[in-house]
């Protein structure tokens, strides 16, 4: 189905490159973006795009709701990393956020961000695609740089690829950490880069980390995404390898990602 763009978008921002490019691009494309930050860290960078940002925490349920009708905001989309341990310590959590929580059977990342897809449908509210205005972002099939995979590697991503789809079925992560056909890590609450440390000091070195799409996966939310600070973290702990999802995964800086691996002898390949 078709949708039709409204020429003024609500953008709810965590942290992160993806929702200034977002804001960048939607600009460039004549649309007006307004935008919930949630994130300190780059809440400047999105004032040079959108016409207004507003300063909320994620569970300022109430006065988000308030300010996407004040707004007159029909469409919206949901970019950048909002880290799931906030739900743990509920900083600025209101009653709404609250009673929405308590609602909910599991707190995996799927169902918290359901029950907000269906608060904003309640106020006329459409959720859209992630990948609006950020699709050439999407990596293709194949070997990013100049460094390429050995047969071990390359069995060893397969094997994570089939690792990382089965946690993706039941929501615990995104990203796994394999060596030797053995699964040193899987990414929770904690995140990519600590899944990432914690595998490949189990690894000692040359340890693959694989990142792929869950088998449902809703791109209103989470799309999986890397960039240059998931290469320095594999630099630090010594992974050799990333594999993810080809057309299913964004790349963040894709000419420095690849300068970096080709610099590090990192493999960055798509699957």
């Amino acid at each position: 189905m078709t949708i039709v763009l409204e020429k003024k978008l609500g953008l709810i921002a965590g942290n992160g490159q993806l929702p200034v490019i977002w804001s960048e691009n939607a600009q460039k494309s004549g649309i007006e973006v307004i935008a919930i930050s949630l994130s300190s860290d780059n809440r400047k960078a999105l004032g040079k795009f959108c016409t207004k940002v507003y300063d909320f925490g994620p569970g300022q349920i109430t006065k988000i709701s308030e300010t996407l009708q004040k707004e007159e905001i029909k469409q919206l989309t949901f970019i950048g990393k909002v880290h799931k341990g906030l739900v743990l310590k509920r900083p600025k959590f209101d009653s709404k956020a609250i009673e929405l929580l308590k609602q909910a059977k599991r707190l995996n990342d799927d169902a918290i961000m359901l029950l907000a897809v269906s608060e904003l449908e309640k106020i006329g509210i459409t959720v859209l695609d992630q990948t609006l205005f950020i699709k050439n972002l999407m990596v293709s099939p194949g070997v990013l740089g100049s460094t390429q995979p050995t047969k071990e590697q390359e069995e060893d991503a397969k094997y994570g690829f089939w690792v990382a789809k089965a946690m993706g079925q039941v929501d615990i992560g995104q990203t796994v950490v394999i060596k030797d056909k053995m699964v040193m890590a899987v990414e929770a609450i904690e995140g990519t880069d600590k899944c990432i440390k914690r595998g490949s000091k189990i690894a000692k070195k040359g340890a693959v980390v694989v990142k792929t799409a869950k088998p449902s996966q809703d791109k209103r939310f989470d799309i999986p995404a890397f960039g240059l600070n998931t290469l320095k973290t594999m630099k630090k702990y010594k992974a050799s390898v990333i594999a993810v999802e080809a057309n299913e995964t964004i790349l963040v800086d894709k000419e420095e990602v690849i300068k970096y691996a080709n610099s590090h002898n990192i493999v960055v390949m798509a699957l």
